[in-house]
This record gives C-alpha cells, sequence and structure tokens, in this order.
C-alpha cells in the first residue's frame, strides 16, 4: 500500500505510473473506468467478450493516446480468467496496482421462475469471476506493495430491489467478500473495497429503463430524481485506487443518489 503523502503533494492524486486491470472494460461503468484511470496516468489493461467491441474501443484509446491493452476474454470461464491474469502479469512483469471487478449481468425474472442453468450463469459471470481474479491477482498485487481491489457490486446487494434475486444475492456476495479481504489482505499492503450504484446510464440499465412506469418508480426511489452517470461511478472507483484514499479499506460505498436511505416508499412532490 502506498504511504500517506504527509506534504500534501499532487501525487497523492494521480495514478501515474499505476498499472490496472479492468475486467469488461469496452462498454458502460467499465469504459468509463477505464478512461478515468488513463486520464490519471495508469496504464490500463482490459477485456471484453466482443472482440468487435474491443477493437474499437482500443483504437480509440489509441488515438486519444491512453496506455490501454487488453484482449478477448470471457470473464465467466475459468480457463479464460487464467489466461487472462497471464496476459497481465507478462506484460506488467509481475506486478498490479489496481483491480476492477466489474463484469456482471442480469436475467431478471420472479424467484419462483429461475432455473438451474439461470443461477450457475450469474453466479459465475458476477460472483465466481470476481472471486477467482482476485485469487489470482493476489500475488500480483502483492508484489506491487501497493494494491487496491474494487469490486463493482450494487445498492441491490445493500438493499431489496425489483431486480432479481439472485442478481441480488450475488452482489451481497460481493460486498461481504469485500469485507472479508481488507482484513485478510491488509497483511500483504492490499485494500478492498465495494461501489454499489443504483441505475446509471448504461448500455444494461437502458434495457430495462425503457419502461416508463419501471422508470418513474426508479426516480421516486431516489431523492436525487435523476439517473446516474458513468463518470459519477468511475470518479468514486479511481479514488479509491488513490493514495489519497490509502486509509480507506473494507468499506461499502453507494452512489445512488440517495436511494438506498430513502427506505421503501415512493416520494411524492
Amino acid at each position: 500500500m502506498a504511504e500517506a503523502d504527509g506534504n500534501g503533494g499532487l501525487n497523492r492524486w494521480s495514478l501515474k505510473g499505476m498499472t490496472a486491470l479492468v475486467t469488461g472494460g469496452t462498454k458502460g461503468l467499465g469504459h468509463a473506468v477505464v478512461e478515468e484511470f488513463a486520464e490519471l496516468g495508469a496504464t490500463v489493461y482490459t477485456c471484453s467478450r466482443n472482440e468487435a467491441e474491443f477493437n474499437k474501443c482500443i483504437h480509440e484509446w489509441e488515438i486519444k493516446g491512453y496506455k490501454v491493452f487488453g484482449s478477448v476474454c470471457d470473464a465467466s470461464s475459468r480457463a479464460e480468467r487464467e489466461k487472462l491474469m497471464s496476459n497481465v502479469s507478462s506484460l506488467f512483469n509481475g506486478k498490479l496496482n489496481i483491480l476492477i471487478n466489474n463484469v456482471g449481468t442480469n436475467v431478471v425474472k420472479a424467484t419462483e421462475e429461475y432455473n438451474e442453468e439461470d443461477f450457475s450463469f450469474l453466479m459465475a459471470t458476477n460472483f465466481e469471476s470476481a472471486y477467482h481474479l482476485s485469487q489470482l491477482a493476489h500475488p500480483l498485487l502483492k508484489a506491487s506493495k501497493a494494491g487496491s481491489i474494487v469490486f463493482m457490486s450494487s445498492v441491490c446487494g445493500v438493499v431489496s430491489v425489483t431486480g432479481g434475486s439472485i442478481y441480488g444475492a450475488t452482489k451481497g456476495a460481493m460486498n461481504q467478500l469485500a469485507k472479508n479481504l481488507a482484513c485478510e489482505w491488509a497483511k500483504d499492503n492490499i485494500r478492498t473495497n465495494s461501489v454499489a450504484p443504483w441505475f446509471i446510464r448504461t448500455p444494461l440499465a437502458d434495457t430495462v429503463l425503457s419502461n416508463k412506469e419501471y422508470l418513474e418508480e426508479v426516480y421516486s426511489r431516489t431523492p436525487l430524481r435523476r439517473l446516474g452517470d458513468p463518470m459519477e461511478v468511475s470518479s468514486l472507483v479511481a479514488f479509491l485506487c488513490l493514495p489519497a484514499s490509502s486509509y480507506i479499506t473494507g468499506q461499502i460505498i453507494c452512489v445512488d443518489g440517495g436511494m438506498s436511505v430513502n427506505g421503501f416508499y415512493p416520494r411524492h412532490d
């Protein structure tokens, strides 16, 4: 873990010289995090299941002058996760400062309608991938002597949301894992935190929010009465990886416009 800068130097607010792995970095929150890190000076490795989408993003980042590398990877596959971490280790000489477990998906159904395939798919994609990648990254993060893991969770893992019970369970498990690893790996100078957004304007959310009645319900549960922007999440993720946050670990921080503290009753204006 980077030592706190007692002189208040600007390096406390920079990721220059640091390395990061951001899973699922070609769209939505992952894309915003990749660009935030690159702007702050980090060298970033990312991945995506979609090769065409991946190649398009890499090209755009090259034009912007960002130091972003990556590969095609299905994070739900154990073998591909191992290959991904091998690539990261090779590129960064066996050291890694930051791991962002961002990959995630959802299947919205009533609990009684889920089947075995749904359960296995969501657990493997959302939770097992994050757990295994953290295991694989541990020696690299430890070797950097300034390691930070951020889990991209959800308010669905904190409060009840009509977004699917399995999804909520995977995010709740992710939050608990952040607490456990924060204590277990503190001796290795690795900090671990969880970021829990509410509805953010991303492709995954757009499919649900196209329903105007549901969108109004979302607004009614949100004191700020609006959706979040990906950059409002990526800025927090970046902060949790900066030297400036070197005494913060084991936390679950909601980025939700006040939703998680608003109870279960709609606000009427």
